[in-house]
């Protein structure tokens, strides 16, 4: 299983919205200068995020992207939904099976050990929120969002 440069650099960029107490709009410009991501991926991303509605966005000279919710109230599973989609350990154990959809579905020997990881996943997913990691995370790694252009 592995998570996309989507899903990554959306949550981090999450984490950085998350980060700035939501006082104010964030540019996107900022957000792709502090976390190195290019401006044109980041409004892929975000366009996806807007219409899940986990930001919103606000146009103009002081516009930018402000989370939707408190960052307490957003999942890192939230996140990684939108962008990644449901979460497919086996067909059989997804998190969108449908019962029936595999023939071996009642005589599978190895559909307990799927479920049980997708369970646990689904768990750290849906139990871990932005305000998780903003506090979580390591104050040395941390590079503030500037408006100054040019240099890092």
């Amino acid at each position: 299983m592995r998570i996309s440069t989507r899903g990554h650099y959306g949550l981090r960029a999450m984490v950085e919205l998350a980060n700035t107490k939501g006082s104010e709009p964030v540019a996107l410009g900022d957000i792709a200068q502090s976390e190195h991501i290019s401006v044109g991926y980041l409004e892929q991303i975000f366009s996806a995020l807007k219409r899940a509605g986990l930001v919103t966005s606000t146009r103009g000279t002081k516009g930018g992207y402000q989370l939707a919710q408190p960052p307490s109230s957003v999942t890192v599973g939230d996140v990684l939904r939108v962008l990644e989609g449901p979460l497919v350990i086996a067909e059989c154990a997804s998190e969108i099976a449908e019962p029936g959809c595999c023939e071996r579905e009642r005589a599978c020997a190895s559909r307990v050990v799927w479920q049980r990881m997708r369970d646990s996943i689904v768990g750290v997913l849906n139990g871990t929120t932005l305000a998780d990691l903003c506090r979580d995370q390591p104050p040395l790694l941390r590079v503030p969002v500037s408006s100054d252009s040019g240099d890092f």
